[in-house]
């Protein structure tokens, strides 16, 4: 696979980091997640519901679970053949579109959407940002609603560390190195993962986003209201927050 592209185009990057992506521990998270984004959303299995950056389907196949008609949209082949398989193995009926988020758009056929484990900010140009966000806003029906997820600004900013490892339950050691650019609007990423004597070293950058320019963007796109969260569960985004949540409706 080339290295000219970006590294979210990349199949060789997905691949290499799908166990330390989505891990055991991870998928066993899926659940308790699902029903506090149920919650904090305010939804009911008579909602369409899409599922922006899927991956796997971890979460997609939760809401199919509890009768939801869910559609997962992710660009990477190998997730989408992968949440398709566990879904035909728990004999679950879901929607799955290997596509790029800011391709996908289908005009007001969604009730709630969902983008969650920092599944956004990868592009270089903030208006391929703001372009899939746009996506997902079209994409939803009048009155819909977004829930947003990531590692915010303030959050990142409050433990971040330059370097630091782990090691993974197979034995697998990682080693993250991280660099803050661009006036804290960039964050460079190296890691590296040993098992055995094989040696993967993989790079990715993402745009960090504080709660205010979040917000901001999605009131821009047209939504009409914005509002953070410290967490799933709905906990004020202050100085003990753990994650950042905006649940945005049109």
């Amino acid at each position: 696979m080339s290295k000219d592209k970006p590294w979210y185009e990349r199949e060789d990057f997905w691949e290499d980091t799908e166990s330390l992506i989505f891990g055991e521990k991870r998928l066993e998270q899926a659940s308790d997640e699902m029903e506090q984004v149920i919650a904090l959303m305010k939804l009911d299995p008579s909602m369409k519901i899409l599922d922006m950056c899927c991956g796997v389907g971890r979460h997609t196949i939760e809401l199919a679970r509890r009768g939801f008609d869910v559609t997962g949209v992710d660009r990477t082949q190998r997730y989408i053949d992968r949440a398709a398989a566990q879904a035909e193995k728990q004999q679950l009926e879901i929607r799955l579109v290997c596509e790029d988020m800011r391709n996908f758009c289908e005009p007001e056929k969604f009730d709630a959407a969902i983008n969650l484990f920092t599944s956004f900010g990868y592009f270089d140009d903030p208006a391929d940002d703001k372009l899939a966000a746009l996506n997902i806003y079209n994409s939803l029906k009048p009155g819909g609603v977004l829930l947003m997820e990531m590692g915010g600004k303030e959050t990142l900013a409050r433990i971040f560390q330059p370097r630091d490892w782990y090691e993974q339950e197979d034995g697998t050691i990682i080693l993250e190195e991280r660099n803050t650019a661009r006036d804290w609007s960039w964050m460079e990423n190296r890691w590296i993962l040993l098992k055995g004597d094989k040696r993967i070293e993989q790079h990715f950058c993402h745009r960090p986003y504080s709660a205010t320019e979040l917000k901001n963007l999605l009131l821009d796109c047209g939504f009409s209201t914005a509002q953070a969260f410290g967490s799933l569960e709905g906990s004020p985004y202050d100085h003990e927050a753990k994650r950042l949540a905006v649940l945005a409706r049109k």
